[in-house]
């Protein structure tokens, strides 16, 4: 079933941010990617890959950082902008949600205090706008940077669960050891249910 590709024309003529790269220094940096050795939650990049907003916590989150990342938005644009990410048809999320429902997220996202940056996951890996890297490569240095360490982190695994869904490959637990140089029992021991059922999710989309 083929999907809705999202209108990033939107965003990009209201010079909307959705992307934003850590502020914090890198462990080591090159013109391709930035490395942290322990990684940052600082890295924000919405709507990369094919997945979309399934959830009403998904759809809250994406809103959130949104607000966070465009200070100057006034109410009325941030409401428009909203309106614009819930429409189906502008290929953002995969459900539909009534005009109150919508309210009340956008009421609890005026709430957020924006001097505390949203709940983010971990990265260690975090490529450059125009690196030049095909799918494989980045999938390659992400594997040996992080499996290098040989601490291996529920967000590492899922870095890599979201780079394989990028080039379309299944997910499976022999990749992910193979790829982060471990045993296929540390990623069993490391996966909580959450990555489980993402792991779920992605491959049903490749």
């Amino acid at each position: 079933m083929s999907q809705t590709p999202r209108n990033l024309h939107y965003l990009h003529s209201r010079r909307i941010i959705y992307r934003r790269d850590p502020i914090e220094p890198p462990d080591y940096e090159n013109n391709q990617y930035m490395f942290f050795e322990n990684g940052t939650y600082q890295a924000y990049d919405l709507f990369k890959g094919n997945a979309k907003i399934n959830t009403y916590k998904s759809l809250k989150w994406h809103l959130l950082v949104l607000w966070y990342l465009n200070p100057k938005l006034s109410p009325d644009e941030f409401n428009s902008l909203a309106d614009f990410i819930v429409d189906k048809d502008n290929g953002f999320t995969t459900f539909s949600i009534s005009s109150t429902g919508l309210e009340r997220i956008i009421h609890d996202v005026y709430m957020s205090d924006l001097d505390r940056p949203p709940t983010n996951r971990l990265r260690k890996v975090i490529f450059k706008m125009s690196n030049g890297l095909e799918k494989h490569e980045k999938l390659s240095i992400v594997g040996r940077l992080i499996g290098r360490s040989k601490r291996i982190h529920p967000d590492d695994i899922y870095q890599c669960m979201i780079d394989m869904n990028d080039m379309g490959k299944k997910i499976t637990i022999r990749r992910l050891a193979g790829l982060l140089d471990c045993s296929s029992r540390t990623i069993y021991r490391n996966m909580c249910n959450e990555l489980k059922r993402e792991k779920e999710l992605l491959n049903r989309k490749v």
